[in-house]
């Protein structure tokens, strides 16, 4: 199994093919070439009827001049042609002829998984949830108690699931990403006190670090033809989900009159069938980065390994391989992770992605307590309509960065920096402003423009790297994010000596960014004097630069 099929049948096959004709010419003339001709026809027909109905492994890939194990006919995964691109019937993964399909099931599916799995009402109003009648905790205990576990416990969680996460091979984390969905918000419902709310953000933070399996599980199992077509599909599905809850919930309140802890309901039923979902995703055959690191080992010692299939190896000298092993792959992370922060462009777009990202969070987590300051007691504020509409407005802005004609390698760093200058100014108006509706405005801004800024910086990360690093290089960006979103809830939230307000906090916030847009301007004035300077010997030597960060 894995390895490819002889070519000696089909040769075989071949020669048979070729030579019957000939043998039954010479045997057509007298009674003895009509009785072997009636034979061999019979034989024939059998034989074509026989291998419809009865699987000739071996035969069929060499026929097919494909492996067993290839990503179009891996055994045991679903390779539905819903497309009809293999025809007008379906056909498995196992089949005889080779399906490339086979991308439909599995996408529908992580689709419906991630669309169950944001769709989640509550999450407008959670702060309201937690400082009503419903669990009477003090805005205080929110802000100082509870939220901060969610950060620190991702904090503590992202790197381990991150390693586990291909080593598993995606879909049992995804799995325990759906449970740990279900028991946050299943304690949320039946819990009380801060102990329990505790809990319930610790086992969101939980899923919310396995959202690295959910976003890489789909590239191991598809053709890299397929990946920009998956991904569109998964990121919308992942945003719908989100829209349709925020203004299910926003209709819900506002035209419904329904409870908050009816929103806590439909949120629990959401996510539970996202579960359920999980457990129907097809397990992926081949792993993305760790067949990348046992591929040289392999290739320098596949006779050795043949030869030892038949050997009965002793448990100890399979540990000892199995250390190697994983020494090896930690010496490729950090040898992978010099290689791709070597690059200067590649570096700064890194740094916006996880410093925007920790902003982001930040801005995000504590903004309902901002607009409870505003308006205490009012549990008709249009909290999931302003998410709906910015999630939706957000999403548009990503797709129109898509068909923009700009030479983003000239003029990206310096787009983030102005840009980043516009979310401090909304963020600031924001934490100034007494009227809800005013903040209202700015939050909208405040998200698109961020939806926008995050989409570029992805694009030219992913523009400058080999495939087989993203996963890595990403993993790190929400790595170095997470820990500086924990600095910056340790200072602003948990240093007892500053007891911050939450409109400080937002100030700092907004001065934060301004510090990033400062940074990132600077940094893009400086890259595009560099690349536009008339004289011959910066331009070329950039430009030489540019392309050898592809291959990165």
């Amino acid at each position: 199994m894995g390895k490819l099929c002889p070519l000696e049948p089909k040769s075989k096959v071949h020669s048979a093919s070729q030579s019957l004709p000939g043998k039954l010419q010479r045997n057509n003339n007298g009674k003895a070439g009509d009785l072997v001709f009636i034979v061999s026809l019979t034989l024939a027909l059998s034989g074509a009827s026989i291998s419809q109905k009865i699987k000739l492994p071996k035969l069929d890939c060499a026929l097919t001049r494909h492996s067993e194990k290839s990503l179009g006919s891996r055994r045991g995964t679903m390779g539905f042609c819903w497309s009809g691109e293999c025809g007008n019937r379906p056909c498995w993964a196992d089949h005889y002829m080779p399906c490339y399909a086979g991308w439909v099931g599995p996408t529908v599916l992580l689709c419906i998984y991630g669309f169950c799995s944001m769709m989640r009402p509550i999450e407008p109003f959670m702060t309201e949830f937690l400082t009503g009648t419903y669990k009477n905790l003090t805005s205080e205990q929110v802000t100082r108690q509870v939220i901060p576990v969610w950060t620190y416990s991702s904090l503590v969680l992202l790197a381990p699931i991150l390693l586990v996460t291909d080593f598993l091979r995606y879909k049992p984390v995804i799995i325990l990403q759906g449970l740990t969905y279900v028991t946050a918000f299943l304690l949320l419902l039946v819990g009380s006190g801060v102990h329990s709310a505790q809990l319930a953000f610790f086992c969101y933070s939980t899923a919310t670090a396995a959202d690295v399996a959910y976003f890489s599980y789909i590239y191991s199992m598809v053709l890299p033809s397929y990946y920009q077509r998956v991904t569109s599909y998964v990121r919308g599905a992942i945003l719908l989900g989100y829209a349709v809850g925020a203004l299910l919930a926003q209709l819900l309140v506002s035209l419904g009159g329904v409870s908050l802890y009816c929103l806590a309901f439909v949120t629990l039923i959401s996510v539970s069938v996202s579960l359920i979902t999980s457990f129907f995703l097809p397990m992926p055959e081949s792993r993305l980065f760790l067949n990348r690191t046992y591929s040289a080992q392999q290739g320098n010692s596949a006779e050795d390994n043949h030869d030892s299939e038949s050997l009965d190896i002793s448990v100890w000298v399979k540990g000892m391989m199995a250390a190697k092993q994983v020494g090896r792959m930690f010496r490729r992370l950090i040898w992978d992770c010099k290689k791709c922060y070597s690059s200067a462009a590649v570096l700064f777009f890194c740094i916006w992605a996880a410093a925007g990202r920790c902003g982001f969070t930040q801005v995000t987590s504590y903004v309902q307590l901002l607009w409870v300051y505003m308006q205490p007691h009012n549990f008709t504020a249009y909290n999931g309509g302003v998410d709906a509409i910015s999630t939706l407005s957000g999403a548009a802005a990503t797709v129109a960065v898509g068909h923009v004609s700009l030479e983003w390698s000239v003029w990206g760093e310096l787009v983030l920096g102005v840009f980043t200058f516009l979310i401090a100014g909304s963020v600031f108006l924001m934490d100034m402003s007494d009227n809800i509706w005013i903040s209202y405005a700015c939050f909208f801004l405040f998200k698109t423009v961020y939806m926008q800024l995050t989409t570029i910086c992805t694009f030219q990360i992913a523009k400058m790297l080999n495939r087989s690093r993203f996963a890595l290089v990403f993993g790190m960006n929400s790595f170095v994010g997470t820990v500086l979103q924990s600095v910056l809830t340790a200072i602003v939230i948990n240093t007892k000596s500053l007891q911050l307000t939450i409109t400080s906090q937002f100030l700092i916030y907004a001065s934060y960014f301004a510090a990033i847009s400062v940074l990132f301007t600077v940094r893009g004035v400086y890259t595009l004097l560099h690349m536009k300077l008339p004289t011959g010997g910066h331009q070329p030597e950039r430009a030489n630069a540019l392309p050898e960060a592809s291959h990165l």
